[in-house]
């Protein structure tokens, strides 16, 4: 068991982690990075800020296409 550095919770189960995975603290919510040996830390800011962009980046992307495949409807209905 592992212990929450932001909010001192100290029954966070890391049985099923590995080395460098990330979870988040049952009690209070803040994303941690499991370092081994029942030890975690708090995970950078800007690690959840990148995640988040990628997944603008999905969607806009995803956009994209749907208004191309518009575009090429409407030419083949002229």
């Amino acid at each position: 068991m592992a212990t929450c550095p932001e909010c001192e919770y100290d029954e966070i189960d890391t049985e099923d982690f590995e080395e460098g995975d990330r979870l988040s603290c049952p009690e209070c919510g803040k994303q941690l990075n499991y370092l081994g040996n029942d030890e975690v830390d708090v995970a950078d800011e800007d690690d959840d800020d990148d995640l988040e962009d990628d997944d603008e980046e999905v969607e806009e992307e995803e956009d994209d296409d749907d208004e191309d495949d518009d575009e090429e409807d409407e030419e083949l209905d002229e």
